[in-house]
């Protein structure tokens, strides 16, 4: 076994794969760039390298850099986590050559696999079900065009080296295509170094299921079921679970052999996912097709741990150092569920827009997860559990991927599994940047992911005109008017103990109108009773003026919320959704409606704009008449482009900035008229 491994990658990965290596009795080296210096990862590590600058060309993927450190340091083997480094080929032969093991599959299997074209053509001729499309090279836009007139439309266009959601583009006609192809290729030359691109046939009512491969260098391998993977935002997962609610026993089993003669094709071993395509209008569910196969641990294996036992960053390491599979076939079962949410630096209220900036307050509801090695071990604390790599004060940077942390949560059912997410994420306190914690709380109480009707068009046809938080009960309004009530008191009661008051002291209001999302209510609190509206709710809560959040027993019961002061009341988080509460003493609620509203200001004609990002084109200039809908600029931000459109037919009257500036949020790019 090795005595010392290093870590090619950053974040939560890197602080995953440190924790497995330290119960393992290895000791590991962290590399770091400037943005990353004081990060989690790099305080826990044996040892840390830095490696350049903070922008991921200068630092993360350039593998000269790693190698030199590994050398440095004497580390005997290198894990790549996900991402950056960790398909590429050259990495891996570069390792070789210095003796350094790679912690992954063989340079062969990545190759094959990795390139997505490659790959088609080698899992059509091992007879593996493949997507209708064009596994060729894709001279220019024009072609591309022919091409998705000949394969029918709706098509995809894909980069041929990508991954994670990036260098995708659906298209459903001839516009799309002309629109989205050249960006497709950017963002695979971007952020992958390989602009090819191909083209194939999107199906309809698509679920994605992916079956995690294990194999190890002596021919053994095995598949550890499935994952579902179908709630995704711009072809980037959001929501993972495992078992998939969708696949029967018969499926699963088909599925697993078809992916594990795939592997052993290619002579693979170490940790892989093939990932698949089912359609959702055929119910027999046989109708699976092969996508790409991921020669690297994904993001979503904790859920795939949490029923099965196993360890997969361990397994990788195992079989790294030439061990054998411990385990067969027979041995992996599916105990229980487990769902992963990813928690992302995105505002779900303004669009999905990235966020980024200072974490001002950080508190997951659990601190972390202790794995002894126990075969439950990875299920958390109480079947929650959170992998991360960020810490309150620190910055969430422009440089990286925008995901913050993963939640996982593992229960005997689906829905146990659910609600211990929604409970979770309601103590899941972020501040400081957007984040996506309420959206991912209404998908885990939507009525259709209850039923487990998912398709990978669930998050665009449940949420068509964007997201304003999750649906709420009368009940819940009222609920959140008693804490409210109580809440008020409680502060009124410490503000009349200051010394000092002139006067009398005055005993704190006990009558208050709270107004829960515009709905008002008249709030009563007695010395053993809380009334709202005139009837008793059966609250128990504690909660000490300054207290950013409460959990409160309301009938059987608990309701964690989120407190934000304002100036007239409360934000009051819960359930997905933010609520805005004002507070009132009873005795002068009605002079409120006396109050003028502010009306905000038009900035129509202004295109702000709306994240801190470089600005890649600027496609029009002073003089130009616009219309609603055209594309006026492109905005790279955490390695994604963003289209920028006219709000309305206009004539371009200044313009502020130009290709290639780096821009910060609500900067004006130009003025309209």
């Amino acid at each position: 076994m090795f005595k010392k491994i290093l870590i090619a990658n950053r974040g939560e990965i890197a602080c995953r794969v440190i924790k497995t290596a330290r119960r393992m009795g290895i000791q590991t080296v962290a590399v770091y760039s400037d943005a990353d210096a004081r990060a989690p990862f790099v305080k826990m590590a044996d040892e840390a390298v830095h490696i350049g600058p903070s922008p991921a060309s200068e630092s993360y993927l350039i593998a000269d850099k790693i190698i030199a450190a590994a050398k440095q340091t004497g580390a005997e083997a290198v894990h790549p986590g996900y991402g950056f480094l960790s398909e590429r080929t050259s990495f891996a032969e570069a390792l070789a050559k210095e003796g350094i093991e790679f912690i992954g599959p063989p340079v062969n299997a990545i190759a094959a696999m990795g390139d997505k074209i490659e790959s088609k053509k080698l899992a059509k001729a091992a007879g593996v079900n493949v997507v209708p499309g064009f596994v060729g090279e894709i001279e220019d836009t024009e072609h591309a065009v022919r091409i998705s007139d000949e394969i029918g439309y709706p098509v995809m266009m894909k980069a041929s080296a990508g991954g994670g959601g990036k260098g995708m583009r659906l298209a459903y006609n001839e516009k799309d295509v002309r629109e989205g192809f050249e960006a497709t290729k950017r963002e695979g030359l971007n952020s992958f170094g390989d602009d090819r691109v191909f083209i194939e046939k999107f199906i309809l009512n698509p679920r994605h299921i992916e079956i995690q491969i294990l194999g190890d260098k002596h021919g053994n391998v095995l598949y550890l079921n499935e994952r579902e993977c179908s709630i995704q935002r711009r072809h980037q997962k959001v929501v993972e679970e495992a078992p998939s609610p969708f696949v029967t026993e018969k499926m699963r089993k088909a599925m697993g052999e078809q992916c594990v003669a795939l592997s052993k094709a290619v002579g693979y071993y170490s940790a892989g996912t093939v990932e698949l395509i089912v359609s959702g209008a055929d119910p027999s569910g046989e109708s699976f097709y092969f996508l790409e196969m991921n020669t690297r641990l994904q993001v979503e294996h904790p859920v795939t741990e949490c029923i099965t036992g196993v360890d997969l960053v361990e397994q990788m390491i195992r079989v790294a150092a030439g061990e054998e599979l411990a385990f067969t076939q027979d041995d992996v079962k599916i105990d229980g569920w487990a769902i992963e949410n990813r928690v992302y630096a995105e505002d779900p209220y303004r669009g999905f827009l990235p966020s980024t900036g200072r974490l001002v307050r950080y508190n997951p509801p659990v601190e972390g997860w202790t794995d002894d090695g126990a075969e439950n071990g990875r299920r958390g604390i109480d079947g929650i559990r959170v992998d991360d790599g960020v810490y309150e004060g620190g910055e969430v940077s422009m440089f990286y991927d925008p995901m913050i942390a993963k939640l996982i949560t593992w229960g005997e059912t689906r829905d146990e599994a659910a609600d211990k997410q929604i409970a979770a994420l309601d103590a899941f306190e972020i501040e400081g940047l957007g984040h996506n914690i309420d959206f991912v709380s209404a998908i885990m109480q939507h009525p259709r992911f209850r039923s487990g009707e998912l398709t990978t068009g669930f998050i665009a046809e449940e949420y068509p005109d964007g997201f304003t938080g999750a649906a709420s009960s009368d009940e819940l309004k009222v609920q959140l008017a008693a804490i409210a009530g109580f809440i008020a008191s409680a502060d009124a009661d410490r503000a009349r103990r200051i010394d000092g008051q002139l006067g009398d002291t005055l005993p704190p209001p006990h009558k208050w109108q709270i107004v829960v999302d515009g709905a008002a209510h008249k709030v009563k609190i007695g010395h053993k009773s809380i009334k709202v509206d005139g009837e008793k709710v059966d609250l128990s809560l504690a909660y000490t003026p300054g207290d950013r959040f409460v959990e409160a027993e309301i009938g059987d019961g608990v309701l964690g919320v989120k407190l934000a002061r304002t100036r007239a009341g409360w934000k009051m988080t819960t359930r997905g959704r933010i609520h805005a509460v004002r507070v009132l003493p009873h005795h002068i609620a009605h002079l409120a409606d006396h109050m003028i509203e502010k009306v905000p200001p038009d900035l129509s004609r202004f295109l702000i704009c709306p994240m801190p990002g470089l600005l890649v084109s600027l496609n029009v200039q002073e003089g130009d008449k616009v219309e609603a809908g055209q594309p006026l600029a492109v905005v790279e931000a955490m390695k994604m482009e963003n289209i920028l459109r006219a709000e309305k037919s206009a004539t371009v009257k200044k313009v502020n900035a130009k290709a290639g500036e780096s821009l910060a949020v609500d900067a004006v790019i130009l003025e309209l008229e």
